[in-house]
């Protein structure tokens, strides 16, 4: 017997909605699609500053970053504590780059200081334009940071950007992937117009993703990095490092943040790793008792998306944190946010750090939906869900931390997972020396 038409689309429209029913949480809110990119477009005159970011230099230094398009700016940087009054005038360095047929502008990099804590400077760049100002991290405990990976230029992460700044943070940490430029060059200048009016007052503290690394193998003159590492300067030289991939600094004399290069050689004869070693031995956790750790892929992740992959930087390196007592470990990669607990080699354990994936900063390919409910590190995993959002540590004092992990849900941020912490080195079931022992390692 024939079927009607109009009964059998019915039949199967039905058929479709039991299907995904059976297979969605149908109690959570609709999964937001991927943002329009935001192209913020430069108006002012080829000598006016744009794309102003800073970022920390030690405890008492900052670095101003900006770039003209004018090549006889000069690089200088007029600063004080009084608005449109500046008693210091400081004169930095300048570089640029090309990437084929691409230009860039005049890269500028300015560290001003001694600068006092937790006190807002006004500055200018360049001797013309406009007035920005900054906020300079505290000394002392507490402190807080916003953390948000996998940024892009997007709706939603101008929807990000907003809910952090509605924070009183202190600094921005970023485990990778920046603007999303992937070769086109204009869209790394778009992006530093577009984070500007964040980027220009706190410092915001990043480390490479794979859309940062833009080299081609069959080009060998094209140089991997080569908009990163001349547009996000880092204070790598400061902590011993020789790349501007990996480095370490200390926030508020009782925290030692390490930045680590997903993207650059890490085995155990690696530059990386040795610099690692070293810089590990250096922390004193009696006067320093939070060690946290910033990578692009994660070692831990139950979503489908990028599964494995930081599969040999854990082999290579997980042993050297495990026995720092590294507290927590961030990373991004992963379009979504996901929580463990504390873990070593694949297995529950107090002593392990945290892992958290926050890769769901607002990047233009959209969210990774689907994790593995029967994944070998599913029982480990303690929250996980698939939203744009941003992250907020505040380290109370040397013993307790506050974790919350805000999703971008309409214009409302609205905390979806938070966990108190405890240091590692005030655990007195993970008794370790002030020091991490190098000599047990073979450099």
């Amino acid at each position: 017997m024939a079927v009607p038409l109009a009964s059998l689309i019915i039949t199967i429209y039905l058929i479709n909605l039991l299907f995904m029913t059976a297979f969605c949480d149908i109690r959570d809110f609709k999964r937001p699609p991927p943002g329009r990119i935001i192209l913020t477009p430069h108006t002012k005159s080829s000598s006016h500053p744009q794309q102003v970011h800073v970022s920390a230099v030690g405890l008492e230094y900052m670095r101003v970053t900006w770039i003209t398009s004018d090549k006889h700016a000069p690089s200088i940087v007029e600063y004080g504590k009084v608005y449109g009054s500046y008693e210091n005038t400081v004169t930095g360095e300048h570089t640029s780059y090309r990437y084929f047929s691409y230009v860039s502008g005049k890269i500028h990099h300015v560290k001003i200081g001694p600068l006092e804590p937790n006190t807002i400077y006004y500055y200018r760049c360049g001797g013309v334009g406009d007035e920005f100002e900054l906020k300079t991290p505290p000394y002392t405990l507490p402190v807080q940071f916003a953390i948000a990976g996998d940024l892009g230029q997007t709706e939603w992460t101008a929807s990000t950007l907003h809910h952090i700044n509605q924070s009183d943070y202190d600094m921005l940490l970023l485990p990778g992937d920046l603007s999303y430029a992937d070769a086109e060059q204009p869209l790394w200048d778009t992006f530093g117009r577009f984070v500007q009016p964040y980027a220009s007052k706190r410092p915001w503290m990043v480390t490479q993703g794979n859309h940062e690394v833009e080299s081609f193998p069959i080009l060998h003159n094209l140089r991997p990095f080569a908009a990163y590492n001349s547009r996000w300067r880092m204070a790598y030289e400061e902590s011993g490092s020789t790349s501007n991939l990996y480095y370490s600094f200390d926030v508020a004399n009782a925290i030692h943040v390490i930045m680590l290069g997903s993207y650059t050689e890490f085995g155990s004869n690696s530059t990386q790793y040795k610099w690692l070693v070293s810089d590990l031995a250096k922390v004193d956790r009696s006067k320093t008792p939070w060690l946290i750790v910033l990578i692009h892929v994660p070692w831990y992740n139950t979503n489908l998306a990028h599964q494995g992959e930081g599969e040999g930087m854990r082999k290579a390196m997980e042993d050297l944190l495990y026995k720092a007592r590294v507290d927590i470990i961030f990373s991004g990669h992963v379009h979504a946010y996901e929580r463990f607990t504390r873990i070593y080699d694949n297995k529950a354990d107090s002593c392990g750090p945290v892992y958290i994936t926050i890769g769901d900063g607002g990047n233009r390919e959209g969210l990774a939906l689907e994790f593995q409910k029967d994944h070998k590190s599913a029982h480990l995993s303690a929250f996980h869900e698939a939203s744009f959002g941003h992250g907020q540590l505040n380290v109370i004092n040397g013993t307790n931390a506050h974790w919350s992990w805000h999703r971008n849900d309409d214009s409302v941020s609205t905390i979806r997972d938070e966990l108190w912490l405890e240091s590692l080195s005030s655990s007195s079931a993970c008794q370790m020396d002030s020091y991490f022992v190098a000599d047990n390692y073979e450099l």
